[in-house]
Order: structure tokens, then C-alpha cells, then sequence
């Protein structure tokens, strides 16, 4: 295969960029450490850092001859399309740049990077108000962000868009307006025919964290994750953050019990990393090296983690790995556990939900971030909304702020308008299962661990474009549609209901 940039001024350009990347690259292994190993003392210094990159790299951006380099490539009408790609993501980054001051930038790097540690320690101690001022300043700053950047209709659409390119809430209410109810009506047949259980006494039984992580390694050696190329370690949250194609790290976390949390919580993670890892080799270190979009991204994590972990294939197949390790799985058939791996039960936790329930826990931290950033409600006002919401939607009610308001990383990111990702992810995730299932015996690919079948269909349609196109235009060109709610609708029916 030859090169993917033919035109000498794009091919400038991407050099050029070499540099930010580089800074990115820098900015990505700080993240990590923050979240993994690094000590909480060096927070402040590490907040510094990150922040005085975060404007190095926005006054490089903004140079007036790599500007100028853009605007002349522009101007070029026989570009192809990892060319045009190039330049669609540059636009869009020194558009944002221009907009936000260096200030904001400054302030967002440096508050994030404080917030994670304080965030983290306020969840273990059950103490909203420690997390308060800095859940205050970020929201601020997300709100002078939307305004900054502008919008057609309500701020927070904005910011929808900064993760989700084109993506706005009139779009994402015709989603949640067509998973939401959907997803009621099966969840109360699920209930009413006792067709699902709503409990296992699988989630009780204990297991040794050092033997439960030799399970998750053994996995991703199943699953084939490249360890020359990755890593699997621990965390507060799990995430999974790319260097570069060559480096893809994930982590996970360990609670002591019910060991599908941190089994899915693996698998979840390595269809993040699957995604990077298979992007394109000539599009190392160029803008779009990467997975283009949270929602595309979170439809990988979301296919890996649900539609073929939870599968009944899958249980056969790694029911040799389990027993190997985990001694109480002889106890239970294979449908014992593919029953233990599906269980329906509205539950407080997000990352733990089930996915018939789990769009609920998306479109509650969606409705509130509507009305925090359009200045409808305050910060104050989140915990016993959270609550009152979360009752609304799954009959439940947290009794703690760990429970509720503070369960979520994201916020001390300053990721406000990421959630809405998830359920895009399922969205697309369902929209996937309907064209793959077309072309590959799915349930034989998957019980016979012939992954790479499913793989290569994923690398052809989504992952070696990394960002040549927007999230919509990959999908229509990909699957002849853009975010359909309607295949995820259909999936989860016939799985729940039949």
C-alpha cells in the first residue's frame, strides 16, 4: 500500500503537525499517570504541566504560517479523502482555538487535572461539598466554552458537538425520545414474565484480586490484544487512552466480588483499544490517526462488551478460562451463566448496569447537563435532582453522593456533553449487529474464538479510517445511515424477549 498523502502541501502540513502531536503524545502519558501511578503529591505540579502544553499547543496551532499552510491547502480541489479528513479535523480544532481564549485553556487544563484527585478522594469519603468549587469552576468554564464556540438553539449543543462532530441536542432528543420508551416496554416485559433474573448468587461470591487479574489477562490474550502494543493496569474509573498506534493502554478495576464487573469492565475497555489499534499504519501521527469520534468510539467498547461478551457463544468459549481459575464457576452450566452474565435489575451503578437499563443511567446525566449548562440549575441543585431522577426512571434512589452525583469521572474531566456518547455507542453498536450478522455466522465466529473474522469486518468499515471522515458521513458510507435507534430497538428485543 502507498502513501495516503499524495499532495506535497498536505504532506507539509502533516509534518508540521508532527510537533502538536508530539505534545499530545506527552499530554496523553501524564493523563494516564495521573490516574494510575502517580503520586497525589505531584497533582499540582503535574496540573501545571499539563496546563502550560495545553496553551503551547494552542499557540502552535494558531501560527500564522501552519494557518496559512491550512488555508492554502483549502484552496486545493483534487485532494483525496484521507487529505480532505486532514483537513476537515485541523479546521475544526483551530476553529475551537480561535474561539476559546488561552486563558480558558489554561484554567480547563490546570482545574481538570486538580479535580481527578479531588473527585476521586471526595467519592471514597461520600463528601459532595469537598467535589463542589471544582464541579462549580469546570461547569463555568464548560458554559463559557458554549457560548465562546456559539450555538443555533442551546448551549449545551455546542458542546455535544465537541465530542460528537455534528451532533446537537435536537438530534440527540430524537434518539433518547425512541431509546427510551422502547427500552421501558422491554424492560417490563423482562419483569413481568420473569424472562431475565433480576439477581444471581454469582454476584456475591468473592474472589482473590491476583487471581481475577490473570483472568482478565488471559482474556485479552483470547481476544488477541497486542501487549507489545498495550498495557493492562488499575484504576479508580477504567479507561483506555492511545499514545500513538504503537501504544494503546487500558485498565480496569477490582471490587473483590461479583467478578463479571471487572471482566466486562476488561472487555469494554479492549474494544476501545481494538479500535486504535487497528487504525490505518500511514496515518501514524497525522490529525487523524485516531478513533473519530466518543460515539463511534463507545459503539466498539459497546459491541465487544455487550453484544459479544454477553453472548451465549461467549460463555462457551471462555468457560475453559473461568474454570481454570475460579473454581466455584463448576457450579453453574452454561446457561447458569449466561444468565449471571445477563441479569435485568435497575441498579444506582452506571458502569454496572445491564444493557436493557443502561441508556436510563445516560439520559438522566443527560437532562441534568442540559439544564446545568443553559443555567437552569445550579450546582447545588445536582445531587437531589440526581436523585429525584434516577427514581423517575428506574424506581431507585441513591442514599449516598458516591451512589449518585459523584459515581462519574467525567465531570472532573470537564467532559460535559461526553455522556450522550454511551448511548450513541449502543446505538451504533445495534446498527453494526444488523449489517455484520449479514455477511458472518456471528454466534459460530464468536464460540470458536475466530475473532479476527469479526475484526476485519470492524477494521474495513470503521477502524483503518480513523478520522477521514465525520462520525455521520462514516456511518451513511459504511451502513447507509447515520445514528439509527431503530437496529439497537430490534437487538434488544430479540434477545430479551425473543
Amino acid at each position: 500500500m502507498g502513501e495516503v498523502f499524495q499532495n506535497e502541501l498536505v504532506k507539509e502540513l502533516v509534518e508540521k503537525y508532527r510537533v502538536l502531536w508530539a505534545i499530545n503524545h506527552a499530554k496523553a502519558l501524564m493523563a494516564w499517570d495521573n490516574e494510575t501511578y502517580m503520586p497525589k503529591g505531584g497533582v499540582g505540579e503535574r496540573a501545571m504541566a499539563m496546563a502550560n502544553l495545553s496553551t503551547l499547543e494552542q499557540k502552535l496551532m494558531l501560527d500564522p504560517d501552519f494557518v496559512s499552510l491550512l488555508e492554502r491547502a483549502e484552496g486545493i480541489e483534487d485532494l483525496n479523502e484521507y487529505e480532505r479528513g486532514v483537513l476537515r479535523v485541523l479546521r475544526r480544532n483551530i476553529d475551537y482555538l480561535r474561539k476559546i481564549p488561552p486563558e480558558i485553556v489554561f484554567e480547563i487544563a490546570k482545574t481538570s487535572q486538580e479535580a481527578v484527585q479531588v473527585w476521586d478522594e471526595a467519592k471514597r469519603k461520600n463528601d459532595f461539598e469537598k467535589f463542589r468549587p471544582y464541579l462549580e469552576k469546570l461547569s463555568n468554564l464548560a458554559r463559557e466554552v458554549a457560548e465562546k464556540l456559539g450555538y443555533d438553539d442551546n448551549p449545551y449543543s455546542a458542546l455535544l458537538d465537541l465530542h460528537e462532530e455534528g451532533l446537537d441536542i435536537k438530534k440527540a432528543d430524537r434518539i433518547f425520545d425512541k431509546v427510551i420508551p422502547a427500552s421501558k416496554k422491554i424492560l417490563e416485559k423482562v419483569r413481568e414474565d420473569d424472562l431475565f433474573p433480576d439477581s444471581h448468587p454469582l454476584e456475591e461470591v468473592k474472589y482473590e484480586t491476583t487471581v481475577m487479574e490473570k483472568v482478565n489477562r488471559e482474556l485479552l490474550d483470547l481476544l488477541g490484544y497486542s501487549w507489545e502494543r498495550g498495557r493492562l493496569d488499575v484504576s479508580p474509573h477504567p479507561f483506555t487512552i492511545t499514545l500513538g498506534i504503537g501504544d494503546v493502554r487500558i485498565t480496569t478495576r477490582y471490587e473483590g466480588f461479583d467478578f463479571k464487573r471487572a471482566m466486562f469492565s476488561t472487555i469494554h475497555e479492549f474494544g476501545h483499544a481494538l479500535y486504535e489499534l487497528q487504525v490505518d499504519e500511514r496515518l501514524k501521527m497525522s490529525p487523524i490517526a485516531g478513533g473519530v469520534s466518543l460515539g463511534i468510539h463507545e459503539s466498539q467498547s459497546r459491541l465487544m462488551e455487550n453484544i459479544v461478551g454477553r453472548s451465549r457463544a461467549f460463555v462457551s468459549l471462555i468457560r475453559p478460562l473461568l474454570e481454570k481459575h475460579l473454581d466455584f464457576v463448576r457450579d453453574y452450566d452454561d446457561d447458569e451463566l449466561y444468565r449471571y452474565f445477563n441479569t435485568v435489575k435497575p441498579g444506582l451503578i452506571r458502569v454496572d448496569a445491564d444493557e436493557l437499563t443502561y441508556n436510563f443511567h445516560i439520559y438522566l446525566r443527560y437532562k441534568l447537563e442540559k439544564l446545568l449548562i443553559a443555567g437552569e440549575i445550579g450546582v447545588d441543585d445536582l445531587p437531589e435532582l440526581w436523585n429525584e431522577e434516577m427514581e423517575n426512571l428506574l424506581g431507585i434512589r441513591p442514599t449516598t453522593y458516591s451512589e449518585g452525583v459523584l459515581q462519574d469521572i467525567h465531570w472532573s474531566h470537564a467532559s460535559f456533553g461526553y455522556f450522550p456518547s454511551y448511548t450513541l455507542g449502543n446505538v451504533v453498536a445495534g446498527q453494526i449487529w444488523t449489517e455484520i450478522v449479514k455477511v458472518i455466522d456471528f454466534e459460530d465466529t464468536i464460540q470458536n474464538g475466530k475473532f479476527e473474522e469479526i475484526y476485519g469486518f470492524l477494521k474495513e468499515r470503521i477502524h483503518r479510517w480513523g478520522g477521514t471522515y465525520s462520525p455521520q458521513e462514516l456511518l451513511k458510507r459504511n451502513f447507509g445511515r447515520d445514528y439509527d435507534p431503530e437496529s439497537l430497538i430490534a437487538y434488544l428485543r430479540q434477545k430479551y424477549t425473543g
